[in-house]
């Protein structure tokens, strides 16, 4: 007998998994110490945090975090703990319509949060349209 909560579960993961992999080799390559996890929901602490960073700004639904320090700010970064991709499961299934926008979805936020690794500011991706 199979869980429907757990093959939902491993459902969302395979569309993680398969939006990691179509990535461009390169930005596989140059990913340096850093977890990509999901999550059902952001945390408390985590939504200050954003919302410390935003100012002003609203914040939406949040999709997906980059936690650490950018390959840009990296000097002596030696034994550190790995930065920390997380997508948030439950806002990613609410803003989607159809399993098809859910992999668009999944990907553009995957694809954002990477930038961030790389030291885009959120200011930055605004301005490119992401």
């Amino acid at each position: 007998m199979t869980d429907p909560e757990q093959d939902a579960l491993s459902a969302f993961d395979r569309l993680v998994d398969r939006a990691l992999e179509d990535l461009p080799a390169w930005v596989r390559e140059r990913m340096e110490n850093v977890a990509i996890v999901v999550a059902e929901w952001p945390t408390a602490e985590q939504l200050r945090a954003v919302r410390t960073r935003q100012g002003e700004r609203p914040v939406g639904m949040l999709l997906g975090l980059y936690e650490g320090i950018p390959l840009t700010r990296r000097s002596y970064y030696h034994l550190a703990a790995p930065d920390r991709i997380t997508l948030f499961r439950g806002p990613l299934l609410l803003e989607a319509q159809r399993e098809g926008d859910l992999v668009g979805l999944i990907r553009r936020t995957i694809i954002h949060e990477i930038a961030h690794h790389f030291g885009f500011s959120e200011d930055a991706l605004r301005k490119l349209g992401c």
